[in-house]
């Protein structure tokens, strides 16, 4: 018997996948547990049609993640800061702090995310650092950040 999978399943499959059972395990398992539905000419058409709006939209949202990293490509943030004698802040600069400046400064035509931005640690010291801005799973940039004595 055909079934197509809901969830991913150990030996048989990710989701989405058409799998051969023995009915007994379709019937007594997969399907009232909601693991799997009957793999009808209806449902596979389905099925493709999901996948492909799946693939269009993902294209989509990689095309638009290129445009955008074209607009922060080039993009240098300067910050003045409060520091003690040996370069360390008082404060720091975040993540949230760099989308806040490149919306308000960055002549962006998109609203940039703070979670977009990829600072392991908040900055705590006088310097040059480069920032890396994740826009999708394959599209990165670096923003060159300056950070610098308050006064100076």
């Amino acid at each position: 018997m055909k079934v197509i999978l809901k969830e991913s399943m150990p030996n048989l499959g990710e989701p989405g996948t058409v799998v051969d059972v023995k009915p007994g395990y379709a019937r007594n398992y997969l399907l009232p547990q909601g693991l799997a539905y009957e793999a009808s000419q209806a449902n596979i058409e389905r099925l493709e049609a999901e996948q492909r709006a799946r693939a269009e939209a993902a294209k989509r949202d990689y095309l638009e993640a290129k445009r955008r990293a074209a607009q922060l490509n080039n993009q240098a943030l300067t910050f003045q800061a409060k520091a003690g004698e040996e370069g360390k802040l008082f404060g720091s600069v975040t993540g949230a702090d760099v989308a806040e400046r490149l919306n308000a400064e960055g002549g962006l035509d998109f609203e940039l995310e703070k979670r977009s931005v990829v600072l392991p640690d908040p900055i705590k010291e006088l310097g040059d650092y480069q920032v890396e801005i994740k826009l999708h799973s394959d599209v990165s940039v670096h923003v060159a950040v300056s950070v610098s004595r308050e006064g100076a």
